[in-house]
């Protein structure tokens, strides 16, 4: 449900979506039996203030053009429930595991925006942003903006709600079929969303904070929450947030075990129904992703893990696609 390979490539850190030496590229999704990866344009601002938003703005709209431009034969944006409808019947399921593999060669893309910031106010840029194929966007990054506060460990911080202007973009995008994702959020804004959305709402790259007590992460209560809404949340493969740090204050990696630990925890409170995949390729170093992970090309070790584990056949389709999927249908249609 994320990855910030497109910005990446954006900033001059890779050539293509095709190849490239990142985490993820359309030809190791292929390999790997990946059909459909959300892409997110990531923009880091900051809270100082117009100029900065409009710049953000205008990057977001030049990286909704390489991603369009990176439409061909191989590769294709969704834009509506209907192609999500087309993904079941032609066999293009959204992540497969091995038994589910279809040997199709297309790669299904879900274009995102990370940093809801971008609309600086404006609440007519909802509809240019969804014209452009963007069908979920991300709130809040790291920093204050016109829809709310950030994750934080300043209690006061966390506490905040969505602004007016927060509530009132959470209600366009029900009205446009946008996924509404509370990553990054503070806990007020995520529970200002799962009260005023008509719809499911997803944390798109976000673990359990019972497990690994980062901001970032879900509280039990706000995965019950998560779950009774109907939405789901992605498991996310930074180890900071998969491991608490060691008794000196270091950073420890994680491990295929930390993830499936997560997976278990996260589906005992919210239910196996809300459990999907985050990962968070290429938003940071590989030195921070879990052992033996260096990118899409190893996800059959996780598939691996995860049975080992004891998750059922059954919840690991629904985990690698099916739930994904759902909250895709019920979301992406055009209401307004």
């Amino acid at each position: 449900m994320h990855c910030d390979t497109l910005s990446e490539i954006w900033t001059g850190n890779a050539q293509s979506l095709e190849h490239n030496g990142l985490c993820v590229d359309l030809e190791r999704l292929k390999k790997a039996g990946a059909k459909t990866q959300f892409f997110a344009c990531f923009v880091n601002a900051s809270d100082s203030g117009g100029d900065v938003w409009e710049k953000s703005w205008r990057d977001v709209l030049e990286m909704t053009e390489l991603a369009r431009s990176e439409e061909g034969e191989g590769f294709h944006l969704i834009r509506d429930a209907g192609e999500v409808e087309e993904a079941d019947v032609t066999g293009r399921s959204i992540i497969c595991p091995p038994d589910l593999k279809t040997g199709s060669s297309g790669i299904q893309g879900v274009l995102t925006v990370e940093e809801g910031g971008v609309l600086n106010g404006k609440i007519e840029r909802l509809e240019e942003l969804y014209r452009r194929g963007i069908r979920l966007i991300t709130l809040t990054w790291n920093y204050e903006n016109c829809i709310g506060s950030p994750n934080s460990r300043d209690p006061l911080v966390m506490e905040r709600g969505l602004k007016p202007f927060g509530i009132q973009v959470a209600e366009r995008m029900n009205e446009l079929g946008m996924i509404i994702d509370v990553s990054h959020l503070s806990d007020g804004g995520f529970w200002d969303c799962i009260r005023c959305s008509r719809d499911p709402v997803v944390a798109s790259h976000s673990n359990a904070r019972s497990l690994c007590p980062h901001p970032r992460n879900l509280s039990d209560e706000m995965l019950r929450a998560l779950g009774n809404k109907g939405g789901v949340a992605g498991v996310n493969f930074y180890s900071a947030f998969l491991r608490e740090k060691d008794g000196t204050g270091e950073s420890v990696r994680a491990g295929l075990e930390d993830i499936v630990r997560h997976m278990r925890w996260m589906m005992d409170q919210a239910g196996e129904d809300a459990v999907a995949l985050g990962t968070d390729f290429d938003g940071f170093e590989k030195e921070a992703l879990p052992e033996k992970i260096r990118g899409v090309q190893d996800m059959d070790l996780l598939w691996e893990a995860m049975r080992r584990s004891g998750i059922t056949p059954r919840q690991v389709d629904k985990i690698a696609y099916g739930n994904v999927r759902r909250v895709m249908k019920e979301v992406f249609s055009f209401r307004a």
